[in-house]
């Protein structure tokens, strides 16, 4: 093993301690010598934790010592964190008696460090120094996908499957093909081959596609079939007689074709509810389900499974090389095609580990970095059938010590949901577990690295790019598994029917409800107070909230850094809010209720993130937002006419601002020079705004500009002296989408992006008669995209 999950959490905290912004502060309340006294114990301890850590599954004492490690150190965490807290503060308001009392807190935590570190003598631990063996790869390896995902070996399976599809069953007007096989085999990758195979295209009227995994409910798996059927309707507000019907008169008479992919539930009433709404497509309707369950396949299927077997041995090494050689390093190297061979015959057949090893392997040269994989311990494991496959275990091993917590707290996402990398990254920041020794490298940059690298080994899968240009994922279910193991119940979901959650629980997950009432949060449920994210992570709006359950989130829990309500909908937020002074990512996304924020969320010097995306009646945001000095990523919809200076204007560490669904907005604040940050900026479907301001010249590090469906925006700006500053734009991407006063393209909008432009898109302009001059002599412009322009000039440029 490679470090273990507690030494890399005591390595943060040893990092933090040693910060130089907190050594200063140690130093002058008189903490230092408390401080090195944590320090050295933390390093003792760090030096048996390889072994204690080994011994654990059979010895109940260091199980037990462990945990109640863990627990300390996350205490520490939030004490030091405490410190970080205050003298932000002090940067807004006059210093208090805070530093005394957290004081006291940090002598607390040094004395109970000591006793945990002197119950170590009891189990003869041996200090080690730790071997961290990490897989070290070529630089220019940092791009988000790897050409690995081709698919190899599969063309029959795919034939097969689609010679099924297009023959006519007598007597079945919908087919049901069940694709089994373990996890890790490839039926999605398979299902997917079929699904875009120009055979199924042209012989179904609709295609659909739906993602069931591991909770089975007919009102949801309704939702999304309809969602895959006609994505700009609304469902969310149907009940489910309304969704019934609906989803019968979709597929009516329509020769359709339907994946229900990752099916779990093996209760045959669950399936007949809903074959039953499936029965009136037209003759010849198929559907396909994926399943690890021959159960499933036996309840679900009208035709024999397709039984998906491993992949043979030579698409196995042509896969692996793939991956890791791009088929060309072992011709070169025969010793590496030898090892490789080796590798390759351990994973016995499953392409996803193939594809893991392969991509960790990716551009490594080193012979004995491919023989300590062969080689590794972890083979010889003994594996039963649910284990979690030894190859993905390898490949967390080898991950830097930095990118294995920001992948452990990935289990906080139920399986098969998607996040964008923007929000992971700020998730990940929020809990502290991006770290940049480089004052002038930006933390947003340090986490698109670690996703990247993350994405590069095939810890992620299944990218589209968002509205935004921000990019979507999931995570395959066995890394989700992975994730689960490593993390050892830090996360836990809340059933109605869960009354204790275990004190090392620091991320608590609640699942869908239909309400969240009084009644749903009773008091008996003890969720421990140091729990630090709270999140429903809802993708389905209209769940209606007590406003109780946040009234008690702001009393009960002091530690939170992550509060993600997004979809609920309740019209007050407690004036406590301001009481979550490590809060760092708040999230009402969605919330269609709630009409105005207490100015008391204003002492949140620490928030990092506030999403009011959809708030459709916030009247207005605080009046003293500007405190806010840690703001970084800022999304906001309201009924405001105007936003004001003196606001939004002030918030000098904001680097994303998203503006949308602003229906009664005119103008923006006018001192946008003061964001001189900001790197991303949107503004869509305010029909209302007239103008820019001339301020927005002054973004200097801007580098993405969208607007989008602003009806009446005018995008006329008087030039000369009397402009607040030249226009010094450096965009590297833009979007203009939805302008009908569009009609000259503004020079002012990408001057100074001549040589920094890469991508540019323009749709929908219906009085856009010209393109910009310049744009003949941009030579960093890669892609040029312009869709439904029909006034447009068609000389050449």
């Amino acid at each position: 093993m490679a470090d273990s999950f507690l030494f890399i959490i005591a390595e943060g905290v040893l990092e933090k301690l040693g910060s130089l912004a907190l050594r200063e502060f140690f130093l002058a309340w008189g903490l230092e010598t408390e401080v090195e006294t944590i320090r050295e114990i933390l390093g003792a301890i760090q030096a048996v934790l390889l072994e204690a850590e080994q011994q654990r599954p059979h010895n109940h004492a260091i199980e037990f010592w462990l945990g109640k490690l863990q627990d300390v150190l996350y205490d520490a965490e939030d004490v030091v964190d405490e410190f970080e807290c205050e003298a932000l503060r002090r940067k807004v308001v006059k210093s208090g008696n805070a530093t005394r009392r957290m004081g006291h807190k940090l002598k607390k935590i040094r004395e109970t460090v000591d006793e945990i570190v002197a119950l170590k003598s009891k189990f003869g631990l041996t200090e080690r120094i730790f071997d961290r063996h990490v897989i070290h790869r070529k630089k220019e390896m940092t791009h988000s996908f790897v050409d690995a995902c081709n698919v190899i070996g599969r063309e029959q399976a795919r034939d097969n499957i689609i010679e099924m599809l297009v023959q006519f069953v007598d007597g079945e007007n919908v087919s049901v093909i069940p694709i089994v096989g373990i996890g890790g085999l490839g039926k999605t990758t398979l299902a997917k081959l079929v699904y875009n195979d120009q055979r199924v295209i042209s012989n179904f009227e609709m295609k659909l596609w739906v993602c069931v995994s591991d909770v089975f409910e007919l009102e949801k798996v309704i939702i999304k079939i309809l969602n895959s059927a006609s994505p700009c309707q609304r469902y969310m507000d149907l009940d489910i007689d309304q969704l019934q019907i609906a989803l019968r008169e979709a597929l009516d008479g329509t020769k359709y074709f339907l994946i229900l992919d990752d099916v779990w539930s093996e209760d045959p009433r669950k399936w007949l509810e809903l074959k039953t709404l499936l029965m009136g497509g037209a003759n010849g309707s198929k559907i396909v389900i994926t399943t690890r369950s021959k159960r499933v396949a036996e309840i679900m299927g009208t035709v024999s499974a397709h039984n998906l077997s491993l992949l043979p041995h030579q698409d196995c090494l042509s896969l692996f090389f793939k991956c890791a050689c791009r088929g060309q390093q072992e011709k070169q190297n025969p010793n590496l095609k030898r090892i490789g061979e080796e590798i390759v015959r351990k994973c016995k057949g499953v392409p996803l580990a193939v594809i893991t090893l392969g991509s960790l392997l990716y551009s490594v040269t080193d012979e004995r970095e491919w023989e300590f994989i062969r080689d590794n311990e972890i083979w010889k494991l003994e594996q039963k059938e649910d284990d979690i496959l030894p190859a993905l275990r390898l490949s967390y091993e080898h991950l830097p010590s930095y990118l294995k917590r920001c992948f452990v707290y990935c289990s906080i996402f139920p399986k098969d949901y998607e996040f964008t990398e923007l929000q992971l990254v700020y998730l990940w920041m929020a809990n502290g577990l991006i770290e940049s020794s480089n004052e002038n490298q930006e933390l947003e940059d340090v986490g698109m690295r670690y996703f990247k690298e993350l994405c590069s080994r095939c810890f992620f899968e299944d990218f589209s790019e968002g509205a935004r240009g921000i990019v979507n994922c999931k995570m395959h279910d066995l890394m989700h598994d992975l994730a689960l193991s490593i993390s050892r119940n830090e996360c836990s979901v809340v059933m109605t029917s869960t009354q204790q959650i275990p004190k090392s629980v620091r991320h608590i997950f609640f699942p869908y409800p239909k309400s969240l009432s009084d009644q749903d949060l009773p008091t008996s449920l003890q969720i421990p107070q140091t729990v630090r994210t709270i999140s429903f992570l809802n993708r389905t709006r209209g769940w209606i909230c007590s406003e109780r359950f946040i009234k008690t989130c702001c009393l009960r829990f002091p530690y939170l850094r992550v509060l993600d309500l997004a979809f609920l909908e309740f019209q007050i937020l407690p004036k406590r809010i301001g009481d979550l002074k490590h809060l760092k990512y708040l999230s009402l996304y969605g919330n269609c209720l709630i009409n105005r924020l207490p100015n008391s969320i204003c002492k949140l010097q620490s928030l990092q993130v506030l999403i009011l995306t959809l708030c459709y009646k916030l009247q207005e945001l605080p009046k003293d937002i500007q405190h806010m000095i840690n703001l970084r990523w800022l999304t906001i919809t309201t009924k405001q006419k105007y936003l004001p200076t003196g606001g939004i204007g002030c918030l000098k560490a904001l680097r994303f601002l998203f503006i949308s669904w602003c229906d009664n907005l005119e103008y923006l604040f006018e001192d946008m020079q003061g964001l001189k940050k900001l790197r991303s900026l949107a503004i869509t479907y305010c029909r209302s705004l007239k103008s820019l301001p001339q301020s927005i010249k002054c973004l200097t590090a801007l580098d993405t500009l969208r607007i989008d469906a602003c009806k009446n925006l005018d995008f006329t700006m008087e030039e000369g002296e009397d402009n607040q500053c030249l226009t010094q734009f450096s965009l590297q991407k833009l979007v203009l989408i939805d302008l009908p006063k569009l009609a000259e393209f503004p020079e002012w909008l990408i001057r100074g992006s001549t040589n920094s432009l890469k991508v540019m898109r323009i749709g929908e302009c219906d009085n856009l008669r010209e393109l910009p001059r310049c744009l003949q002599n941009m030579s960093s412009l890669s892609e040029l995209q312009i869709i439904g322009c029909p006034q447009l000039n068609n000389d050449p440029i």
